[in-house]
């Protein structure tokens, strides 16, 4: 079992960049999938980005591409999720999540979350 926590979020005016944190617990983190998903006010989650266990294959929603990047350091249990050039549109609470298994970009398929952390993006 992984238990994640998120941290990082803010508030940031349009343009700007934060980068937000999720730790997980448990000695198998290096064999976990994680992702990213946020949920805006009254909207469902959307898949933002994904990561393999090693790290070595990344997926990114269309939607962010280009402006958002994943990354993961095993030997911190951390996953890292840098948005850059970040629009009002941007603002929502975003959620970690870890799944067994290959790269998933479907909500459902993630069986682990954290709390999430919000981000606002102001214009």
């Amino acid at each position: 079992q992984v238990q994640v926590v998120e941290s990082g979020g803010g508030l940031v005016q349009a343009g700007g960049s934060l980068r937000l944190s999720c730790a997980a617990s448990g000695r198998t983190f290096s064999s976990y999938t994680m992702g990213w998903f946020r949920q805006a006010p009254g909207k469902e989650h959307e898949f933002v980005a994904a990561i393999s266990w090693s790290g070595g294959r990344t997926y990114i929603a269309d939607s962010v591409k280009g402006r958002f990047t994943i990354s993961r350091d095993n030997a911190k249990n951390t996953v890292y999720l840098q948005m850059n050039s970040l629009k009002p549109e941007d603002t929502a609470v975003y959620y970690c999540a870890a799944r067994r298994g290959t790269s998933a970009t479907l909500i459902e398929e993630y069986d682990y979350w954290g709390q999430g952390t919000q981000v606002t993006v102001s214009s």
